[in-house]
């Protein structure tokens, strides 16, 4: 009964557009940024190594390489400062969670390409 009126109400806080993205997924990420009095709209580009928690508790995990150095950022998926979610290529994947990805460099951290099942039926 606690959990029915809790969704209840953060039925009205959750966006309404969100775009589906899967674990593995390439994305460009929107996210607002304030400096100061000025504010801008940066681009995060990365992989998605996990997802997590539900209604407006729910994250994700865009993970990237910049000069051979590793860089996660945490989204709230709600959050008003996330703007935009565009997913880029979809990555074929066999786990919920990407962590394994934190150990490699290089080549070895692009996942081969999810191809739609139109073309697999061929």
């Amino acid at each position: 009964m606690k959990t029915v009126l809790l969704d209840a109400v953060e039925k009205e806080c959750l966006k309404k557009d969100v775009p589906h993205f899967e674990i593995g997924d390439i994305v460009d990420v929107h996210c607002r940024i304030k400096e100061g009095e000025k504010e801008r709209i940066q681009i995060f580009t990365g992989t998605v190594i996990s997802r997590k928690g539900r209604g407006i508790n729910e994250n994700f995990t865009v993970r990237r390489m910049v000069n051979n150095e590793g860089i996660e950022r945490i989204f709230p998926l709600n959050s008003p400062n996330v703007i935009d979610i565009k997913a880029i290529r979809s990555g074929k994947t066999r786990r919920a969670k990407l962590y394994y990805l934190r150990q490699r460099t290089g080549k070895a951290v692009k996942l081969a390409q999810r191809h739609s099942s139109h073309t697999q039926a061929k």
